[in-house]
């Protein structure tokens, strides 16, 4: 999970709150140095903790409850200050008419900016914009390669110069080109630190350029550092939006997420992986919801509006409600789950289930058992298919040497067939979610909340 041992930490003094006897002083105390300390231990900047902590704690001490109980007041508090911290509202780029909108990369040497191009191009040309990517990143030799390379992989047009090391001639070049496009993406040099050249090139470009978006992109494990360098780069070309990358690996984090402060730009993406679709809005009531164990609907339901289509969604919904699907229809919703992406981040965003400790290697077995069922399905017929009563042992043990699997493998899925078939006989087609939630009281994970 994202900032994993800072959402750890976060859900402990949660727990906390839930087992105090008394709500008092004491325990608001105890509560605030928590939070300090998870938060410094994730990077953020000492000057911000205290900042925020001492928000939590007046507003803990001083205001009056209404209508909930002080427990549910001080979460509240918790989760208010955080969301409110990390940007409040979620602030998507609004891409314009005009032709092409430009969005200029900035960034460090190696913070992922090429490779957030390519994310970019993806989620704008699934949205139905004409996306062209632009190198002029003229310090690095393999940066046009690079960025061709993968403007080729998400299928847009790329413009690069590798014999020009003018980066303004580059734009000249090409800039009639840039027309038919709705987006334009630019690349820009990085640096291993923040040296007077570079910020006199950005600040050429951005002059000449003028760009729609100049957009940061900071590395998840650039530590409290990130402050600075946000500071720099905002008075250099005016940064209006700050993505954060790499947040999938160990790295804590918090420096660069909360390094918009220093620019007063939300945080608009983050990266949570190395595919061009390993791109997420970043909404602080969601992230912060997620850390908490609290889930984020809004994420899974934009990852499962990605992975399937609306309509195959309804047919898809009908059949199940009906109890009228097969295995090829199983087979369609395990291939949109594995869309989605690993099964360890969909849980999270499931409310509740982020509370839910299960150990990371049984995540594992589930994200592999789908891969195998799905070579089983692939080795069946268009009748063992639709029709899975009729397998018997000669042609299980046909279907599992086809598909290079055990016997027990096939026994999973056809045991897991009839599971979910029993399942949706036990709702009984029931849609009101209220109603679906009562018939399933006492049958509830552990941990998760209804509420």
């Amino acid at each position: 999970m994202v900032l994993d041992k800072l959402g750890s930490s976060l859900k402990d003094t949660l727990k906390k709150i839930a087992k105090a006897v008394f709500v008092d002083e004491k325990l608001v105390n105890e509560l605030v140095k928590d939070i300090q300390r998870a938060l410094i231990s994730a990077d953020v900047n000492v000057k911000l903790v205290f900042e925020l902590s001492n928000k939590i704690k007046q507003r803990a001490l001083k205001e009056e409850i209404k209508g909930i109980t002080k427990r549910e007041h001080l979460v509240n508090i918790v989760y208010e200050e955080l969301v409110n911290f990390l940007g409040e509202d979620k602030a998507e780029i609004k891409v314009t008419k005009k032709k092409p909108f430009k969005i200029m990369m900035v960034g460090l040497f190696g913070s992922g900016k090429t490779t957030t191009i390519s994310k970019l191009a993806k989620y704008y040309t699934k949205r139905g914009y004409k996306v062209a990517s632009l190198g002029l990143d003229v310090h690095r030799p393999a940066a046009p390669d690079q960025l061709k390379q993968i403007s080729e992989q998400v299928k847009i047009d790329c413009y690069i110069d590798k014999k020009e090391k003018n980066p303004l001639k580059i734009y000249e070049k090409y800039e009639k080109d840039f027309k038919k496009y709705d987006i334009l993406l630019i690349d820009t040099s990085g640096r291993d630190a923040l040296s007077e050249d570079l910020i006199e090139e950005i600040e050429k470009l951005t002059s000449k350029i003028k760009p729609d978006e100049r957009l940061l992109v900071l590395s998840a494990d650039i530590g409290q550092a990130a402050l600075g360098q946000a500071e720099q780069f905002h008075k250099s070309c005016d940064i209006t939006s700050v993505i954060v990358t790499k947040l999938d690996g160990t790295a804590k984090g918090g420096g660069a997420l909360s390094a918009c402060s220093a620019t007063g730009a939300n945080v608009k993406f983050i990266g949570v992986g190395e595919k061009p679709d390993d791109l997420e809005i970043f909404n602080p009531k969601g992230f912060v919801s997620r850390l908490l164990g609290m889930g984020d609907l809004e994420a899974l339901l934009e990852k499962a509006k990605d992975a399937i289509s609306e309509e195959d969604a309804k047919d898809m919904g009908k059949k199940f409600q009906e109890g009228d699907f097969d295995l090829e229809d199983l087979y369609e919703q395990m291939k949109a789950m594995s869309k989605m992406g690993p099964l360890s981040k969909v849980m999270d965003m499931i409310p509740g289930f982020g509370q839910v400790k299960l150990p990371k290697d049984a995540l594992k077995v589930q994200e592999g058992k789908l891969k195998k069922w799905k070579f089983v399905i692939d080795s069946m017929t268009k009748e063992e298919k639709k029709h899975p009563d009729v397998l018997d042992i000669s042609r299980i043990e046909r279907i599992a040497k086809g598909a290079g699997v055990k016997v027990s493998d096939v026994r999973e899925l056809l045991k897991q067939y009839r599971q979910s078939k029993k399942l949706i006989k036990m709702m009984g087609g029931e849609q009101d979610p209220n109603k679906l939630m009562k018939k399933f009281q006492g049958k509830i994970p552990k941990g998760f909340n209804l509420g």
